[in-house]
Formats: C-alpha cells, sequence, structure tokens
C-alpha cells in the first residue's frame, strides 16, 4: 500500500468512524435517561418500602404459566431457578415477608424501579436492576412473573 493509499483510507474511514462512535454514545445516553428511575420514583419506593406493610392483597392479573418463562429468563440468575435466591446477588423469593406483605401492584411497581445498592433495604448491596435488567418486558409481563413468583411461596 502506497502513502497515498494509505492516506486515502485515512480520510475516508475516520470521518465515518467518528459518526459511528458519536451514534452509539448518543445511543447509550439516550438509553440511560430512559431506563434510571428518577429522584421522585426512587423517594417514592423508599417510602413505600419503608411503610408499614399491608396486609397482603393478591390479584389474579397474572398468568403464572407464563411468568415462569420470563422468570427463568430474567430473574433466575439472580434468584435462582426456583427462587430460592443465590447468596451475594438475589434474595429468596420463598420465604419473602417483603413479597408476602405486597400487593401485586405493589410489587409490578417495585420491580419496575428496582433497588439501589445504597437502598437500606438492600441487603446484598448488588443493584436489583430496572424490570431485572429487562426493559422489554411489559406490565402484562411483570403481573405474569409476580404471578409466578406467589406460586414459589411457601
Amino acid at each position: 500500500m502506497t502513502s497515498t493509499e494509505d492516506s486515502l483510507n485515512t480520510e475516508l474511514f475516520l470521518p465515518i468512524i467518528l459518526a459511528l462512535l458519536f451514534i452509539l454514545v448518543a445511543a447509550a445516553g439516550v438509553w440511560f435517561t430512559q431506563i434510571r428511575p428518577s429522584l421522585e420514583q426512587v423517594a417514592a419506593e423508599q417510602t413505600t418500602a419503608n411503610a408499614a406493610p399491608a396486609a397482603p392483597v393478591t390479584t389474579a392479573a397474572g398468568d403464572a404459566e407464563a411468568g415462569q418463562e420470563l422468570f427463568v429468563a430474567t430473574c433466575a440468575a439472580c434468584h435462582g431457578q426456583a427462587g430460592q435466591g443465590i447468596p451475594g446477588l438475589g434474595k429468596d423469593m420463598t420465604t419473602s415477608q417483603f413479597i408476602a406483605d405486597r400487593s401485586d401492584a405493589e410489587l409490578v411497581e417495585f420491580i419496575k424501579v428496582g433497588r439501589d445498592p445504597s437502598d437500606p433495604l438492600n441487603t446484598t448491596g448488588v443493584a436489583m436492576p430496572v424490570k431485572g435488567g429487562n426493559p422489554a418486558l411489559s406490565e402484562d409481563d411483570l403481573f405474569d412473573i409476580v404471578a409466578y413468583v406467589r406460586t414459589l411461596q411457601e
């Protein structure tokens, strides 16, 4: 390759690479701002989590069978295949008083926001990401997951 060809390749590819890098950074910024909960949402979740638990209210809003598939694909990496928890990652859902004390709607709202490691109720020190790290989950999907998690409770 000659010096002229080398210069020509640099002149052609450098702007393209820079443009792609700019697009990637912009897309990452948009993605991050869409999944990061607002401070009001975090404050509301902490207020709800710190409040005295209400009597358990369960609804038949979700499909436990569909929820099992979603749970295995999204939640099992931290909470275990059967919701038994994985030390240092996700809490045991089979004996969770947090789950037992909340309605399906409250649990769906919790999953939507996740839990930051700085939350005083986070005992693992590991973040629970928004929607378990799966932003594609719909509200119906979350109700299905909650319906399945209800079946795990001992």
